[in-house]
């Protein structure tokens, strides 16, 4: 039997209006799955403020509330807990009730905006290949050591994650790697956790929808660092003109990575081609299949933290060779008639899409054209649009322009605005078509044998977000199917 009094350790209520003794069987911050005997917690979300939902949790069975704001009617039989936070106090009721999960593991974030899935993905399929049973919290897929989960968000909500981390732990989990996003560490998501070690990989342009200003992004990202205890690491890109920030005020031991600086880990790309890369880390030379030098800085990522967490250089390195990336992230298909090569990519930022555009126009040879399809993102921040559609012009033989996940917005309304950042020159080299499957095929028949099309912006997702509706949508099957019609 779980008590409330018991789950309130990790915080300082500033009142208790009723019996703390009263049992706990679950938590929630939704009302609509409240149950006899469940701590409702009224957070106040972006859109939604939880505390206009208490009388309805009540109603359905509420044993405890836990709010900011003690509300007028006080019902009988109901313990109110008044907290100044309502989301850390998630966080930290959870991690009680859960049996305090992160204690009883090594749990590692991995924080930026471009390459957490792929270094926290490396990490899961690194340290299974060394014998642990191992847990992933990804924005492609949740790992249970061996049972996968379909993931809906980047981090969930704190009991959510709570609840996983339990399972987790009660699986036997001796390590956990985990993408920890701005929105997660802004919103307490990540509350109550105790981590072994976060590791910072970079920071561009993105979500100023959310965080309004660069400088907040930045502050927030720097949280996850601020927080950690003494016994923690601290690993950061020095290469990234914000790395060093992450660590100015951190009490963890404090380590960085780099192609370009002598610092704890140091790498340095030898060969780059579409077949893979060679590198020196650590001056031992190393060959990867996976491409590009933001993988470079990615693969320095996953072998820092993993001798941070004491395991051998030459047998990380040995694996590492072997391991390919996560889903959606510059994975590679290849028609059969005319060798075109395919490419899909998560890329949905400007600085992602100019890295992975680069990495092609790096490789690619002498008369190989390169077709870019890609789109925005509806009700998301609308500034990058006109960039993005800049980015793929440029770098591009030819840009088709098409939907992403407009979501609420009108699709049409979207192109507009990334076609206002182009040039006459880049409307030239451009097309728009709205229906993203049709982009995709006139890619694909505009290629010529030998070139390469690339499919930016959706990744690993399986669906495509239209006025609130998910419908399947995937990119790589997408491709595979206009591939397969060229082989008839």
């Amino acid at each position: 039997m779980i008590l409330l009094k018991d789950i309130l350790t990790g915080i300082t209520p500033l009142r208790i209006a009723g019996n703390a003794a009263v049992e706990v069987k679950a938590l929630s911050i939704d009302s609509r799955k409240v149950q006899t005997g469940t701590v409702f917690i009224a957070v106040r979300g972006t859109t939604v403020d939880g505390h206009q939902f208490i009388d309805k949790a009540t109603a359905l069975g509420a044993s405890v509330i836990v709010c900011e704001d003690m509300p007028a009617t006080i019902a009988d039989n109901v313990v109110y807990v008044q907290v100044k936070d309502s989301a850390y106090a998630a966080g930290a009721m959870a991690d009680a009730f859960y049996g305090n999960p992160s204690a009883r593991m090594k749990v590692v974030g991995v924080t930026g905006t471009n390459g957490k899935t792929t270094t926290t993905t490396l990490l899961y399929q690194l340290f299974k290949a060394l014998g642990y049973k191992v847990g992933l919290i990804s924005t492609v897929q949740n790992h249970i050591d061996e049972v996968v989960e379909i993931a809906t968000h980047t981090t969930p909500d704190a009991i959510s994650v709570q609840s996983l981390l339990g399972r987790m732990a009660d699986a036997g989990c001796e390590y956990v790697f985990m993408e920890v996003s701005s929105h997660a560490i802004h919103q307490q998501r990540i509350a109550g956790l105790r981590f072994a070690g976060a590791a910072f990989t970079n920071i561009t342009h993105d979500h100023l929808d959310y965080h309004k200003t660069f400088d907040e992004y930045i502050r927030v990202k720097k949280q996850l660092f601020d927080n950690l205890p003494e016994t923690a690491f601290a690993l950061t890109n020095a290469d990234d003109k914000r790395g060093m920030v992450m660590l100015q005020n951190t009490k963890a031991d404090k380590h960085a990575y780099s192609l370009k600086a002598p610092v704890s880990f140091k790498g340095k790309v030898l060969e780059n081609n579409l077949t893979g890369l060679v590198m020196t880390v650590d001056n031992t030379e190393a060959h990867f299949r996976m491409i590009g030098t933001f993988n470079a800085y990615n693969l320095l990522a996953v072998y820092g933290i993993a001798v941070l967490l004491g395991e051998d250089k030459m047998q990380v390195l040995s694996i590492l060779s072997n391991l390919h990336g996560a889903q959606g992230r510059f994975e590679t298909l290849m028609s059969d008639k005319d060798s075109i090569l395919g490419i899909v990519d998560y890329a949905h930022t400007p600085d992602a899409l100019i890295n992975v555009l680069a990495t092609i126009n790096q490789l690619r040879t002498k008369g190989q054209q390169l077709i870019t399809v890609v789109g925005c993102g509806g009700d998301r921040d609308s500034a990058k649009r006109p960039v993005m559609a800049e980015v793929a012009c440029e770098h591009s033989d030819r840009a088709i322009l098409t939907s992403d996940n407009p979501r609420s917005e009108d699709p049409e309304a979207i192109l507009n605005e990334m076609e206002s950042g182009l040039t006459g020159v880049q409307k030239r080299k451009s097309l728009r078509i709205t229906d993203r499957k049709e982009a995709i095929k006139t890619a694909v028949a505009l290629a010529q044998p030998g070139d390469i099309v690339l499919v930016a912006g959706k990744g690993h997702e399986t669906y495509q977000e239209i006025k609130g509706v998910k419908h399947p949508f995937d990119d790589r099957e997408v491709l595979k199917e206009m591939f397969a019609t060229l082989d008839k």
